[in-house]
């Protein structure tokens, strides 16, 4: 991946990580870093289940439920994160 990839992949993390913390009643003693990181996987996670509903057409650059289903993705997974912790 190239520089501004991971910049970009970052960035798009954090602002789903606080979208989703905001849906989500209660407070997330988490800083801005695992924010950061629980945006990036929740878009992966948001993503597979996305692929599971509708296969993204062939030679598209990103899902069209990309960025939704990446806050859902997120979502869930600060709600393992509280069931853990």
């Amino acid at each position: 991946m190239k520089l501004f990839q991971w910049i970009w992949a970052a960035i798009v993390g954090f602002v789903v990580g606080l979208i989703a913390r905001a849906v989500l009643p209660g407070a997330d003693h988490i800083g801005l870093i695992a924010t950061t990181i629980v945006g990036i996987l929740g878009s992966f996670v948001g993503g597979y289940i996305g692929a599971l509903i509708k296969k993204p057409e062939e030679g598209a650059k990103f899902h069209t439920a990309g960025f939704l289903m990446s806050i859902v993705g997120a979502a869930l997974l600060l709600l393992i994160w509280r069931m853990i912790g």
